[in-house]
């Protein structure tokens, strides 16, 4: 902790940009993704309201469900779009560029959302959740790429890990105020689900007052100049010629400076074994059945005898542990290190698993297996927060070097957002046809997982990106001796 805080004091100017990333771009991905179920009865209102003033007759009910899931399901289609829109976007104009086009692109969505109820339109709302659904989709994939080359080597996993903190935080506030105490109300709605266009917008002002980011300005632009410049305005003064040097060796390395698309990532050996294990972690974080807790919940605390009016609280309860959690594991990862929290997190995310399959199947036996439940999902969520929630960015981020960090965060956004779409259109299924069972099914994919992960994949903690390659070119070349292979194969990420 104490280094940490010597760190930052040293870098001090890269405190308040992390801030403002993670305003304008972590907190409204967590937020946007709480704050929809808090507004789900205002929205559904809102359309009955609108469909009789325009025709006269109240809504069927299989009509607004429709209109609801429509509602829900463009934003993670818009997500999907702006995932693939990345990596163009980024290799063309930079990621300070795209940053500032998100923001744009969040304000105009949110105004969509404000503006609805005054302009008597549901439609505004589609509208407005797709185009929110491009924002977040483009701004996850550039924001935690621009964390990873703007943060110097010592705070790197800091850096890296303030992108969950903030997105544990937008879910925490989104559930804050959707309250009925604060704008969880009939008039106030639509300030709910716009509130974070001003986050964009202090982003949007902001970002005109810092650079490009480095690796970017020396590897894309040739221009050590700028490239020292903001390292200056982004670190604070000092001599950075060694950090230059890195990337320098990063660009030697790969013998060439060129941004990767997905299919030359996809085809390209030297990469195959850093693509397998991106596309596990990534898939684990999707099935690792932390959707699954949330559906059960409310369930679970109702069981336990706990009054309706008192579970939204209890909720906020859960996402404060989450966040908990997350600082936890920014404050531990450069002590521990990424592979040991992530393993022992799955570890006991899996017993967690366990023991409430075991309590849910036995919860009428005695008054209290229903608060022994509670506990099970309080401790799977913070151990979420302690390991895959808040790690698996980072370790990304570290295994990918400049050129092919735009393609692999394509594959990333891809998955995730496909992966959201599709768990929740079937998992109401799974849930109906085998009950609280389903749990036993993510309990054996993180099983499974952590087994993949313990043998293929590479402490990073400390580690320079040219000694992750080697360790990673043991698998890609296992077959061919390492110093047989040409040297942009043999080292390159």
């Amino acid at each position: 902790m104490a280094g940490i805080i010597s760190d930052l004091v040293q870098h001090w100017r890269i405190l308040p940009l992390i801030i403002v990333l993670g305003l304008g771009n972590g907190l409204p991905i967590g937020y946007h993704l709480s704050v929809i179920s808090s507004s789900s009865l205002f929205v559904k209102g809102f359309i009955n309201e609108t469909w009789i003033r325009r025709y006269g007759s109240v809504v069927p009910e299989e009509t607004v469900t429709l209109l609801w899931s429509t509602a829900i399901s463009v934003f993670s289609v818009g997500g999907l779009l702006g995932s693939l829109a990345s990596g163009h976007l980024s290799r063309r104009f930079g990621k300070r560029r795209c940053h500032i086009f998100s923001d744009l692109l969040g304000i105009t969505a949110s105004l969509c959302l404000g503006l609805s109820k005054i302009g008597g339109s549901f439609e505004m709302i589609f509208v407005g959740r797709f185009l929110y659904g491009c924002t977040l989709g483009l701004a996850l994939n550039i924001y935690v790429q621009y964390l990873g080359e703007i943060s110097p080597c010592k705070l790197r996993g800091f850096t890296n890990t303030s992108a969950p903190i903030f997105v544990t935080t937008g879910k925490l506030f989104g559930q804050f105020v959707g309250l009925s105490e604060v704008l969880g109300t009939e008039t106030m709605w639509p300030l709910m689900l716009s509130l974070c266009g001003f986050t964009q917008l202090l982003q949007l002002i902001v970002m005109h007052f810092y650079p490009e980011t480095p690796p970017y300005l020396l590897l894309v632009k040739k221009d050590e100049d700028r490239c020292i410049k903001a390292m200056h305005r982004i670190w604070g003064p000092g001599d950075y010629q060694s950090e230059v040097n890195k990337i320098l060796a990063e660009q030697d390395m790969l013998k060439k400076s060129k941004n990767m698309s997905v299919m030359e990532l996809v085809k390209e050996p030297s990469l195959r074994w850093q693509l397998y294990v991106v596309i596990v972690i990534t898939f684990t974080l999707q099935m690792s059945g932390v959707n699954a807790i949330f559906y059960y919940a409310s369930s679970v605390f109702v069981t336990a005898g706990l009054p309706l009016e008192k579970i939204p609280y209890i909720s906020l309860g859960m996402g404060s542990f989450e966040l908990l959690a997350v600082i936890l594991c920014s404050v531990m990862i450069e002590n521990y290190g990424r592979k040991v929290l992530l393993l022992g997190s799955y570890a006991f995310m899996a017993i967690m698993l366990c023991g409430l399959t075991v309590t849910l199947s036995l919860q009428g036996w005695t008054y209290w297996i229903p608060y022994c439940s509670a506990v099970f999902i309080f401790l799977f969520i913070f151990f979420f927060g302690m390991g895959p929630g808040t790690l698996t960015i980072a370790i990304v981020i570290e295994m990918c070097c400049h050129s092919s960090r735009a393609a692999v965060f394509v594959i990333i956004g891809c998955l995730n957002w496909i992966g959201l779409y599709v768990i929740g259109m079937i998992f109401p299924y799974v849930e109906a046809a085998l009950g609280h069972y389903c749990f036993l099914i993510f309990c054996a994919n993180i099983l499974a997982s952590e087994i993949f992960l313990f043998f293929f994949l590479p402490e990073t903690k400390g580690k320079t990106i040219q000694q992750i390659t080697t360790e990673f070119n043991r698998l890609n070349f296992k077959n061919k001796k390492l110093h047989k292979q040409p040297l942009e194969l043999s080292t390159s990420l």
